[in-house]
């Protein structure tokens, strides 16, 4: 299949489809390999950046940046030796995913708690401008995963909620702010993520759903977002049995084959039935729901043989070349297909203008006004669920003395869990706060008010996320009570919004979604009273067991 770059979703002009070819006669054929990969480059190790500098992959993420500076210089270092420029692609997903040197911006749930696509979209602008500062064109989002199982600890606040119409309406703004701002969008997770609470981390996940309920859920959600002009889809680790049975044909194991390495799912349904002609990225290949089904050097072959035009993350990419040299000179792998694949790059790179000036940063374009617009939306996420017993306003007059139990704000790439800002906040504000030693019997006798603070936004490879009070308590009979009948008590989640589940009847309870500590601040000048609860939530707290509304 030719693919017409001047028709949607790139709309190139003669120019830009003049570039493309230029550079493909350039490339040399290891070279056109390395474009195929993407390559997770951490800090600056002399040994990595030699072997990014040598073998030129066609984009790299970054995650680890030190300063603004310094990472425009080594970019700009790169590309000026680079056949053909690389980006930068990273997670525009807010929070602690915010790039180094950008304003803490709302997580998707925090955007529809927000509930305003016109927010959405402008903040999504201001987002993608200042992370071109570091070189980032090309973000890993909108997810449009449903978020129905709602224990899951990979979904959660990495999705718009549980509504398809608001998750629509959100991932589209979403998808126009970056792409205005010329920072390619990537719908996530293919086929549709959501009604498993397994992790694709840890597992491959299945969407249960029939071909009939796929298609007006998923389904619209993605004929949306190709409509709209998503530049690339990101095929998962998630199996479609139905889909594989019932119009493919295929029993047993294959019906679970995850759509990274489905080519069923990803040419005949996405770009077959939906008609998309983007380019299409994998998800992260270290993951355990793709590698448990086949070794590295099978699986780089599958990748690009079901349709994925880029690899994400390679581990080794030397050797991930040489794998692809191998099925090349033995024909498991066609030319014809590579080049397919680097042109579908090639156009994106110069769909986001990453061809002009040879790749090299253009100044800076973001400004005090994109801060300001990012940091007001934030304050408006933060939602009161209830206040059964009129425990707010949160003031040291009122609650002197503080027993705060918490874990601190867990987050799966540090090896134990961050501090709470907010304690420092509320001493400076003349609360005397106790912080709880968690595994430690909770006891509030002496205190004013019981605070409980869970900071746990969804991440990778924890499985399912839950309200542990056996943990919290370190003793089974301590698990089991309840102390909000003998002291004022509040609950505050910073991450995920369903402990009401496991807590249903506590007075006072708030989610805001987002565990910086810039929320943290928003948060707690919402309790004592200087700002509103604005929010709008997006799922149901309660998970169905409201026990009218406690």
């Amino acid at each position: 299949m030719t693919d017409d770059f001047s028709q949607a979703p790139f709309h190139l002009g003669v120019a830009e489809l003049a570039w493309i070819e230029d550079r493909m006669a350039a490339l040399t054929p290891r070279r056109k390999l390395a474009q195929l990969f993407n390559v997770l480059l951490w800090g600056s190790d002399p040994a990595a950046l030699a072997m990014v500098e040598e073998l030129q992959p066609g984009s790299v993420g970054r995650f680890d940046v030190v300063d603004v500076a310094s990472e425009r210089a080594l970019l700009d270092r790169l590309n000026a030796r680079f056949t053909v420029p690389m980006i930068v692609t990273t997670d525009l997903e807010g929070s602690f995913a915010t790039p180094r040197g950008s304003t803490p911006s709302p997580n998707p749930m925090a955007f529809a708690a927000i509930n305003d696509p016109a927010t959405t979209e402008a903040v999504s602008a201001a987002m993608a401008r200042q992370a071109a500062e570091i070189g980032v064109k090309w973000s890993f989002t909108p997810a449009v995963d449903i978020n129905k199982a709602w224990r899951s600890g990979i979904v959660g606040t990495r999705s718009f909620g549980s509504d398809p119409a608001r998750i629509r309406e959100q991932a589209l703004a979403h998808m126009r702010g970056l792409q205005g701002a010329d920072c390619a969008a990537t719908a996530k997770h293919w086929p549709g993520e959501g009604y498993d609470d397994r992790d694709q981390h840890l597992v491959t996940t299945v969407n249960p759903l029939s071909v009939a309920e796929w298609e007006a859920s998923y389904g619209q959600l993605y004929r949306a977002l190709i409509e709209g002009g998503v530049l690339s889809i990101m095929p998962a680790h998630i199996a479609f049995p139905a889909y594989m049975r019932d119009v493919e044909g295929v029993t047993g194991r294959d019906a679970y084959r995850p759509a990274s390495i489905n080519r069923a799912l990803n040419e005949n349904l996405l770009r077959g039935r939906l008609g998309f002609k983007g380019l299409l990225v994998s998800d992260a290949t270290p993951m355990a729901g793709l590698t448990s089904w086949m070794k590295r050097e099978e699986l780089v072959v599958e990748l690009l043989n079901a349709g994925c035009d880029v690899i994400l993350f390679a581990k080794d990419l030397r050797a991930d070349i040489a794998t692809l040299e191998a099925a090349l000179a033995d024909g498991r792998v066609s030319w014809q297909r590579v080049d397919q694949a680097v042109r579908r790059q090639l156009a994106l790179k110069a769909r986001v203008g990453a061809h002009h000036n040879h790749g090299q940063l253009p100044a800076p374009t973001a400004g005090a006004e994109d801060a300001r617009l990012i940091a007001d939306a934030l304050k408006r996420a933060p939602t009161l669920v209830k206040d059964s017993k009129q425990h707010l306003p949160m003031t040291p007059e009122r609650y002197r003395k503080v027993l705060l139990v918490s874990k601190g704000v867990v987050f799966p790439p540090a090896p134990r869990p961050l501090p709470l800002a907010l304690i420092e906040m509320m001493q400076g504000e003349g609360f005397e706060v106790t912080h709880h030693q968690w595994g430690t019997p909770v006891d509030p006798a002496g205190y004013d008010l019981l605070l409980y603070v869970f900071a746990e936004e969804t991440l990778l490879t924890r499985g399912i996320v839950s309200l542990n009070w056996l943990e919290m308590n370190g003793q089974f009979e301590a698990a089991m009570n309840r102390h909000w009948h003998d002291v004022p008590t509040i609950m505050i989640s910073l991450g995920w919004p369903y402990y009401l589940a496991e807590a249903t009847l506590v007075p006072t309870y708030v989610n805001a979604y987002a565990a910086h500590p810039a929320m943290q601040r928003n948060v707690l000048d919402a309790l004592m009273g200087r700002a509103d609860f604005p929010g709008d939530s997006p799922v149901d707290p309660w998970v169905g067991m409201d026990l009218a509304l406690g």
